[in-house]
């Protein structure tokens, strides 16, 4: 087998992507290797070679693709997953005029006191700074210490959050999305103190790693990972027994713990344009989810008592995957749940909820 091992070169996206394999695997094998490297699905990519599409089942000694062959990837629209955070380059927002005794200013963040604004925080404990152009936390803001419950800095260009944010004691709210941080930029010791945090967005940064350290969030009940490059969740998710929300969709995380599986009362997963292939069957175990997004990601199948075990599940997106309809209806419990799922849209269309008048069948019907 040795010796018919091949080097090749891949063409996609502007990039070359060198890759080593045997000349007996198949076409269908090559894009299932070439899937985490481009993330893009198999059933998306269209490999060229000397002006051919690649037959899947034909093998690459079969197909004429020898050593130092070059490869050309074509991807499917809309089956891209991973793609990473969406931000904004440079996108500050003009402050308005009227409102410039309520901003700090950008050339010196943090050096303005506006009295009754700290007045006012305290006296509400609401701490809001969504979009004010700060690129640090002003100094008058951690005055407010146990008096301040939600924290809205969000969209902002925070470089740092520093460990002395545990001086927040009664944080219920913490909202840090939007900024373009870093691993480098959080000390995770100090978030991991706020043991009343209910709910942490820190979705659209650059995160590539969620800390071991959130498992010392016992009282959150959303966490918002979104649009950022992480590649997995840390085993001490599964700590978060109170969590009732998980957003995790446009990340690289290409598999779960089983821990997760603890996470009882989870109600809402999205877990959406990532480069899964498959979920931890204790996904069962979480029997109050009513709602699981799995839409372009790289499953070929799903725990096989979800439908049996997980009795309030009534919404549960699965386009652009490899599984289909017809897989689905197989599965044990298939008939309840698609009881819910038509329950809930005749609810939507006797309440008129924008957006509901085609019944969706939550995945594609072939590939």
């Amino acid at each position: 087998m040795a010796d018919s091992a091949i080097k090749l070169t891949v063409k996609f996206g502007g990039k070359s992507i060198p890759i080593s394999v045997s000349a007996d695997v198949t076409v269908k094998d090559l894009k299932s290797l070439l899937q985490p490297i481009t993330n893009v699905l198999p059933r998306g990519q269209k490999l060229i070679f000397k002006g051919k599409v690649l037959v899947e089942t034909s093998t690459l000694k079969q197909s004429a693709v020898g050593d130092g062959a070059k490869i050309m990837l074509m991807a499917s629209q809309g089956l891209h997953q991973g793609e990473g955070p969406v931000l904004k380059e440079a996108s500050t927002r003009p402050i308005s005029r009227t409102l410039v005794s309520d901003k700090v200013d950008q050339r010196k963040p943090g050096l303005i006191v506006d009295k009754n604004r700290t007045d006012r925080w305290k006296a509400t404990g609401v701490i809001a700074l969504a979009q004010a152009n700060l690129k640090e936390i002003p100094e008058e803001v951690w005055d407010c210490g146990s008096k301040a419950r939600v924290l809205d800095i969000s969209e902002n260009f925070i470089e740092q959050v520093p460990a002395r944010i545990s001086s927040f004691g009664s944080m219920q709210k913490l909202f840090l999305h939007g900024n373009g941080l870093s691993d480098e930029s959080i000390q995770w010791e100090g978030i991991a103190s706020l043991k009343r945090l209910m709910l942490l967005s820190i979705s659209h940064n650059n995160l590539t790693v969620l800390p071991s350290a959130v498992g010392s969030l016992a009282s959150l009940r959303q966490l918002d990972v979104s649009n950022n490059k992480l590649t997995n969740l840390p085993n001490e998710i599964g700590l978060l027994t109170q969590l009732e929300i998980l957003k995790a969709n446009n990340n690289r995380i290409t598999n779960l713990p089983e821990s997760i599986g603890n996470c009882t009362f989870l109600m809402e997963v999205d877990l959406s344009a990532n480069i899964l292939s498959e979920l931890p069957e204790t996904f069962t175990k979480m029997r109050n989810l009513k709602t699981l997004e799995l839409n372009n990601t790289g499953l070929k199948m799903l725990p096989s008592g979800l439908f049996k075990m997980c009795l309030q599940l009534s919404t549960l997106g699965l386009h652009n995957t490899e599984i289909t309809v017809e897989f689905l209806r197989q599965l044990e419990g298939w008939d309840d749940f698609d009881e819910r799922r038509c329950t809930k849209h005749q609810k939507q269309l006797d309440f008129r909820v924008v957006g509901s008048g085609e019944f969706d069948e939550g995945a594609d019907k072939s590939w």
